[in-house]
């Protein structure tokens, strides 16, 4: 890895740092590469049971690098595609990261960026935050985002930002559902801390499942084959060595294993 994102690690929980605060975190193929990178090699790793999005300096990613819209612009099509599939699959690796993902909001989102905190399973942002879907100002559209962001906020709130390119601030983001808790600069880390304590308390195995859990049945028809679906799931986390451990454990009234050691 290069200087264009940072990877640390404490305990059962990793960081993924933006770490080009000198041009707001915007992302190029580079930081598109090396974050496509970090989400796999994560959710691979058997001792990383929580991982934090977070960035350098006053914004958080402020979407595509000048530099690389420059080299866009004089891309065929073909180039474009090619381009566009990158950072598509970048966004589809942090979505189905296998495990937990939590944004750390500590500046200003727009463009490129709010999908990266969409792709997260949850985000917490600081009451200072703007964010902005500003496409459209420069006639373009946020295609390559839109499956996550609109899942995160909801299509009638996508209607009204994607078309106007408002600028919203974080008041705005948690009233619409795009972040789940707005906090001062000076409780953030504390937040996030206690989402990541939530997560890493819990049966590793559980957590996976249930974020998979959500990916199945998220906006699907309550029908049948949904309802088979989900009986199955229960029966197979009941029937798995977690599953039984934590209802066991909570029987005997002690700690679950995965919190022993």
């Amino acid at each position: 890895m290069t200087s264009a994102i940072h990877i640390t690690q404490q305990g059962t929980v990793a960081a993924v740092t933006l770490s080009r605060p000198e041009v707001r975190n915007a992302f190029n193929d580079e930081v598109i590469t090396e974050l496509t990178q970090a989400f796999v090699q994560l959710g691979g790793d058997p001792l990383v049971r929580a991982i934090v999005l977070r960035a350098e300096g006053p914004a958080f990613c402020a979407g595509a690098d000048l530099n690389w819209m420059r080299r866009m612009a004089d891309y065929t099509r073909d180039e474009n595609l090619a381009d566009a599939a990158k950072l598509a699959e970048m966004l589809r690796v942090i979505y189905a990261c296998p495990k937990p993902t939590v944004a750390r909001v500590q500046g200003d989102v727009y463009a490129g960026g709010i999908g990266l905190v969409a792709a997260c399973d949850m985000a917490v942002a600081v009451d200072t935050a703007g964010f902005c879907l500003s496409e459209v100002k420069i006639g373009l559209i946020p295609a390559t985002i839109s499956p996550y962001v609109i899942r995160a906020m909801g299509a009638r709130a996508a209607h009204r930002y994607f078309l106007t390119a408002e600028r919203f601030d974080a008041a705005e983001a948690l009233r619409i559902g795009f972040v789940h808790e707005v906090v001062g600069a000076e409780r953030l880390d504390a937040r996030v801390d206690e989402l990541l304590k939530a997560l890493t308390s819990a049966s590793p195995n559980a957590v996976g499942a249930c974020k998979q859990l959500v990916h199945d049945v998220a906006g699907q028809g309550i029908d049948a084959a949904l309802i088979a679906a989900t009986v199955q799931g229960i029966a197979d986390i009941r029937a798995s060595d977690e599953g039984r451990e934590g209802v066991q454990s909570f029987l005997q009234k002690r700690k679950p294993s995965w919190l022993n050691g």
